[in-house]
């Protein structure tokens, strides 16, 4: 191929390609018809000057429908891989939340990095009241539970019981002083009548709970000892699905499991990608009717279940 019409291949595929530039805009400034700017678009591919790779998403281990079936909840919902994976597990979670709370419900939330993100994505919701179901935690660069209830609050229109207290504190005397106070002995009354509540789970390891570095060493060495695996609303599960106290738990303001246990629907978010243990004791202790999780712990649930992929996997494409 003469190497000035190799160039003009690489010109106008660029102009296409890259610059977003249409075939009647390539055509005339090249002074030449649209037909010949496709022709030298088939051309530049078929010459190897022009390659195309598709990546596909990595096959699911099995359908969210697959997983709710093996794990005997409602349902599964797969959070979108591409892209942030909390934004994902937000914007799903919203979704969720959205389909399960009626006009009139009583709604109950944790917090968590990714439910103060879903807060964002609920533009509306039925009217209905709305209880915190943790004390306050604060982290770095985002709000706390209470600024999390304030934004559910306004966007339901109902009632809010905000829960005034830390989640943990350091004896379980100021905390059962602290369960007294008539504002916080409310919010924690009101937990149990919910109608849903959506909470999110976090390992019981350095990095995947925001409890466990807020807890002496002390205690979390007391809390793994009692079979501490997972931790959802300040509350710590063991791998069959039992509290894991460790005497951790008379130092926690928040909504007790049997609280959970009892209410309707829960919408559990699990952020951690290796989290089938965790997931597995949530649900076995009957606080998840509905499981929000990104693709990677899908796999790694859909193996733990003995599930076969639904579709094979594809390699990139090149053209």
């Amino acid at each position: 191929m003469p190497e000035r019409h190799e160039e003009m291949l690489a010109q106008i595929a660029s102009e296409y390609y890259l610059d977003n530039e249409s075939k009647v805009e390539i055509a005339k400034s090249h002074g030449i018809s649209r037909f010949q700017v496709a022709r030298y678009l088939d051309e530049a591919r078929r010459e190897g000057i022009v390659t195309i790779t598709i990546r596909r998403p990595a096959a699911n281990p099995a359908s969210g429908a697959r997983l709710a079936a093996a794990l005997g909840i409602e349902s599964v919902t797969i959070a979108p891989g591409a892209g942030d994976a909390r934004d994902q597990l937000a914007r799903t979670a919203a979704g969720i939340v959205a389909d399960v709370v009626t006009d009139g419900s009583r709604l109950g939330v944790s917090w968590s990095r990714t439910l103060q993100s879903m807060a964002g994505y609920l533009p509306d919701l039925p009217t209905c009241d709305v209880v915190q179901l943790a004390g306050s935690i604060s982290v770095t660069g985002g709000g706390g539970s209470g600024s999390l209830i304030h934004r559910l609050g306004q966007v339901a229109g109902g009632r809010t019981w905000p829960l005034p207290a830390p989640l943990i504190v350091e004896s379980a005397d100021t905390a059962a002083s602290l369960r007294r106070q008539p504002e916080i002995s409310d919010a924690l009354h009101a937990a149990d009548d919910l109608d849903v509540a959506v909470v999110s789970l976090g390992d019981w390891v350095p990095g995947k709970s925001t409890v466990y570095e807020r807890v002496s060493p002390a205690q979390r060495k007391a809390a793994t000892a009692a079979g501490a695996i997972a931790e959802c609303s300040g509350r710590l599960l063991a791998a069959d699905g039992a509290a894991a106290d460790g005497g951790l738990d008379d130092c926690v303001i928040a909504v007790t499991l049997q609280q959970l246990i009892s209410t309707p629907q829960v919408v559990l978010v699990a952020p951690s990608e290796d989290g089938v243990a965790g997931v597995r004791a949530a649900v076995t202790a009957g606080i998840a009717n509905h499981l929000v999780i990104g693709s990677e712990l899908a796999r790694h649930l859909g193996a733990e279940l003995g599930l076969a992929d639904e579709n094979p996997a594809t390699d990139g494409a090149t053209a």
